[in-house]
């Protein structure tokens, strides 16, 4: 449990997208897992707490810069390390 005192506080919104102005590498250092809805899911591209949502990448719909575009799923969002 000494890595816990370690590692950052979760924001409540985050993406994966380094290109994003909510994406944070420091976080990304340690293992985060999503629950939606009490699910677990392992596909999420980003997600917002407060909002209560999260974007998942679609498997073959990519946008014209060639990235996937993402689907907005609404639910309760729970973040953690794992």
């Amino acid at each position: 449990m000494s890595d816990a005192k370690s590692q950052p506080a979760l924001p409540d919104r985050l993406s994966g997208n380094p290109r994003s102005p909510h994406h944070d590498k420091a976080i990304f250092e340690h293992e985060i897992g999503i629950r939606l809805n009490g699910k677990e899911r392992t596909d999420v591209e980003e997600y917002c707490i407060s909002e209560g949502w999260v974007k998942v990448a679609s498997l073959t719909a990519l946008d014209r810069r060639g990235q996937p575009l993402l689907m907005t799923m609404k639910g309760t969002v729970e973040a953690y390390y794992k």
